[in-house]
């Protein structure tokens, strides 16, 4: 990233998409300068000053917090959208102290820079730049960091299964309430005392612990009927709270697999607690992009889910994913709800 086109290069990959109308933010930090954090905020449109400030406000915040000492900026979008949030983050960063490195405007394959003048290298027309072609783009796919064309296209990664795929996981999701009610029934009959729903929930640990183990195997959900019912158990906060203490952060790209499927072809009202792991999977991954989108479908199903808000407020607070850790073991996590169950 020696140069402008350099950095043009690398924002897609660092986002995981191709950014239009927005405005980026790289934080850099020694040894040599190097990129510690990259984020994006929609640009204001039309225009608005405030906004524009509450962008500047909350990056400085961000930056500051993560002990950066040096930025880069990036608008991508028309002048008359773009100038105002840089005009913003500049001042913003002067009164912070902050050095910024570049301050970029792209629109149409060229690019312009707020701080350079001299039109020997930064002409009026613009900049031309090939972001596909440019060797760091290259190098970025080559270690598995590939970039959609736009943020819609990610969002398209999570999109619920349709037609038949969507009838059969119907079909399956039916017969795991029903699996559910026969637990129940079981119970009773048996005349245990406590929690009726404990074998539903000794049941879901089971699948949640068999469902990871076959992922980091190389494996996937046999069927529907074993997605339905992981997504139906999923909803007791025992067994969310179980699958969460196993996330262990050296299998981040096998837990994204696995989530990803079941927030695709769980039923609507099973995808809050599927969702709101794959968010954090993918915050443990430092994929800010996906663990957004998979919090937007977590709350898009239920708005006041609570884990995916938590999340949110971490993301929002720019906070690293190295923070992303695991405060209880599967083991204690049950002993901690058993401790909370009336009569234990």
């Amino acid at each position: 990233m020696d140069s402008p086109a350099g950095v043009l290069a690398v924002v897609p990959h660092l986002l995981g998409f191709h950014p239009s109308k927005s405005f980026v933010v790289l934080g850099l930090a020694p040894p040599r300068a190097r990129v510690k954090l990259g984020f994006r905020y929609d640009l204001p449109d039309p225009p608005d000053a405030a906004v524009a400030e509450e962008i500047a406000g909350h990056a400085m915040a961000i930056l500051a917090r993560q002990r950066i000492t040096t930025a880069i900026l990036i608008g991508y979008g028309p002048g008359h959208l773009v100038t105002p949030v840089a005009d913003a983050l500049r001042a913003a960063a002067g009164g912070a102290r902050l050095p910024l490195r570049e301050v970029l405007r792209v629109e149409d394959g060229r690019y312009w820079s707020y701080l350079c003048h001299d039109p020997a290298c930064c002409p009026a027309e613009g900049v031309p730049y090939d972001s596909f072609a440019h060797p760091a783009a290259a190098a970025l796919v080559t270690a598995g960091l590939p970039a959609y064309p736009s943020r819609q296209a990610m969002v398209r990664t999570l999109a619920p299964v349709t037609g038949a795929a969507a009838e059969s996981m119907a079909g399956a999701t039916e017969r795991a309430r029903r699996r559910v009610a026969a637990l129940l029934a079981e119970q009773r009959r048996s005349g245990r005392s406590g929690d009726v729903l404990q074998l539903v929930v000794q049941d879901g640990r089971r699948a949640v612990s068999e469902a990871i183990s076959a992922y980091r195997d190389g494996g996937r959900l046999a069927d529907d009927d074993e997605t339905a019912w992981l997504s139906v158990t999923l909803a007791d906060l025992r067994v969310r709270d179980d699958a969460w203490a196993r996330m262990d952060p050296d299998y981040t790209e096998v837990h994204l697999r696995l989530w990803t499927d079941i927030v695709r072809r769980a039923c609507p009202a099973y995808v809050p607690a599927p969702a709101a792991l794959l968010a954090f999977t993918a915050w443990q991954a430092g994929e800010g992009t996906l663990a957004n989108i998979a919090i937007e479908r977590a709350l898009d199903a239920d708005p006041q889910y609570s884990m995916a808000l938590l999340l949110s407020d971490v993301l929002d607070a720019g906070v690293p994913p190295s923070e992303a850790r695991l405060p209880m073991t599967p083991e204690e996590v049950a002993e901690s709800y058993a401790r909370a169950e009336p009569g234990t």
